[in-house]
């Protein structure tokens, strides 16, 4: 059976089990980006692929960390521009505060507003990271959408979709640790 003459909500539904997204998902989330409410969990724009933070990592001093390429940093404010061309209005950034997740949050948003607690070295951090993006998500909240700009890690761990670089997953908080995935937003890099 041809994709062409399913309903869109089931088309969306089968990009998202095949792991694709083709473009007129992209724009239905758009759409639905004008609205408010909404919670975008954003992966960071991409790193140094298979290196880790080296031995010695400090939280606030990024020479020490694994930061953005020149590629990640085209692609953060490329987000920016595609947010800013479909007209979607921020009401909230946040942000792990590893140089990686803010410098995409401020290269792609202009700002960071509120920060995550550190990105997770044990696992009972991984577990509060983990129930205070859970917190984030699920809470109904009024006014403009919320980004949240982490580390695929934590957002897998909270949704079950490890996403891309970049890649943003679309959520509706449903209050009492609920929220609907709407949909994986990407915006193709440089």
């Amino acid at each position: 059976m041809s994709l062409r003459f399913l309903p869109a909500s089931l088309c969306l539904a089968f990009a998202l089990l095949a792991g694709a997204l083709p473009a007129f998902a992209n724009e239905q989330l758009w759409s639905l980006l004008k609205g408010t409410g909404l919670v975008v969990l954003m992966r960071h724009a991409v790193t140094t692929p298979g290196i880790g933070d080296p031995p010695g990592m400090k939280i606030d001093d990024c020479s020490t960390q694994r930061n953005l390429t020149e590629e990640g940093r085209s692609h953060a404010k490329l987000i920016g521009e595609a947010w800013r061309a479909h007209g979607i209005q921020v009401g909230k950034v946040m942000s792990s505060p590893m140089c990686r997740c803010l410098e995409t949050a401020r290269l792609a948003f202009g700002r960071v507003d509120d920060f995550q607690v550190t990105n997770a070295r044990t696992e009972s951090e991984m577990t509060r990271q983990v129930r205070d993006m859970r917190a984030v998500a699920s809470e109904k909240h009024r006014g403009g959408n919320i980004v949240v700009v982490s580390h695929g890690t934590t957002i897998a761990a909270v949704t079950g979709i490890t996403p891309g670089p970049g890649e943003m997953l679309i959520v509706s908080p449903q209050g009492d640790g609920q929220f609907e995935l709407k949909g994986r937003l990407v915006v193709r890099g440089p």
